[in-house]
């Protein structure tokens, strides 16, 4: 995108002098009939030079003022604003309208094509009294109040100041098909629209400070060294789960095991003596020991017809381990439950162990 170059007259505080004008090798049509119109004495239009003379005279004069669009802003403060049923009166007393006028700097037919206006001093002057006596107020009680507000409203003040001054409207040449006599003129084809969203867009309300950052106070995290309230009942899990181990020599077998130890020793019940064995008094009464799924078959248990009081006579009556081995194996357990032994080695075997 080229460059767009502007005069001096068109910088911010720069003083009003002559417009500049550059025009195309042949002069437009509508240009000449403009200009023919606005100008009460006839002047020689022949020429691109005496055309570019004619335009420079005529927006150069004191009174080539444009308007360019119109504004409706608050008399006062909003606080100060008057209130009444009747909406016409509200509007009369509590509203203004400021004129934005300007004049032409700068006239391109060559290669922009486009036409400048800058905004007149007493337009500047009118846009920064609103600014600073209506505007500022209303935005500064719209924000809650902190250290540096005052400093930061003066300063939002000095910027329209200087965005006012440096304000300049570019728009297509043809936009002087609207000038009248004396070089003055008016916006055509929806352009003060723009003009007034443009103006409008100046003015920046009082933004305050961001909210400060707050850190978030996070948890120390357990370590696995720590003790917990959750880690010791882990650790009581864990102990339940895993219980101290025992002596083997202290382990009653729940279930018929298919080798017995009698295989390894077969002469170890010579050596107990059935009168030494001392019973518990009350004797227990004996009840039909538990069948499961698993041991439910009829060659581990035999179901007794009729349960009697176990005495030291009947172990007597019994033969031993020993003469059993000449018929049968000790590891067969139906050999033994055929002659009450397994009633023996149910009330026996926790007494021979401790001995």
């Amino acid at each position: 995108m080229p460059t767009i170059l502007l005069p001096a007259s068109a910088a911010a505080f720069a003083p009003r002098s002559d417009c500049n004008v550059v025009l195309n090798t042949k002069a437009e049509p509508w240009l000449t009939a403009t200009l023919k119109r606005v100008n009460k004495i006839k002047r020689p239009l022949n020429s691109v030079p005496q055309h570019t003379r004619c335009l420079t005279e005529t927006l150069s004069s004191a009174n080539a003022i444009w308007h360019l669009c119109s504004l409706m802003v608050p008399k006062a403060p909003e606080s100060e604003l008057r209130t009444d049923s009747n909406p016409l009166v509200e509007a009369l007393f509590n509203y203004q309208l400021i004129h934005v006028e300007a004049y032409v700097v700068h006239v391109d037919m060559v290669s922009q094509n486009e036409v400048a206006f800058k905004l007149t001093s007493d337009t500047i002057e009118s846009l920064v009294e609103y600014h600073k006596d209506i505007f500022s107020v209303d935005t500064s009680a719209k924000t809650w109040t902190w250290s540096e507000k005052e400093q930061q409203l003066k300063k939002l003040q000095e910027e329209f100041v200087q965005a006012a001054n440096k304000f300049v409207y570019r728009t297509n040449v043809h936009a002087l098909e609207g000038m009248e006599e004396e070089g003055a003129g008016e916006l055509l084809c929806g352009r003060s629209d723009e003009v007034r969203a443009a103006i409008t867009g100046l003015y920046v309300p009082l933004l305050p400070p961001p909210p400060r950052i707050v850190d978030v106070v996070r948890p120390t995290p357990l370590l696995p060294s720590s003790t917990g309230a959750e880690q010791w009942w882990h650790s009581q899990h864990m102990q339940v789960m895993h219980p101290a181990p025992v002596e083997a020599w202290k382990i009653i077998p729940s279930s018929p095991s298919p080798v017995s130890s009698c295989d390894s020793n077969p002469h170890m019940w010579t050596s107990v003596g059935v009168h030494d064995i001392q019973l518990p008094s009350p004797t227990p009464s004996f009840s039909q020991p538990y069948t499961s799924a698993a041991y439910g078959a009829p060659q581990y248990y035999s179901a007794p017809a009729y349960s009697a009081p176990v005495t030291t006579s009947s172990f007597a009556a019994l033969p031993l381990p020993s003469m059993l081995t000449q018929h049968q194996p000790c590891s067969t357990t139906a050999g033994l439950s055929a002659f009450g032994w397994d009633r023996y080695q149910e009330y026996a075997m926790p007494y021979a162990t401790a001995m």
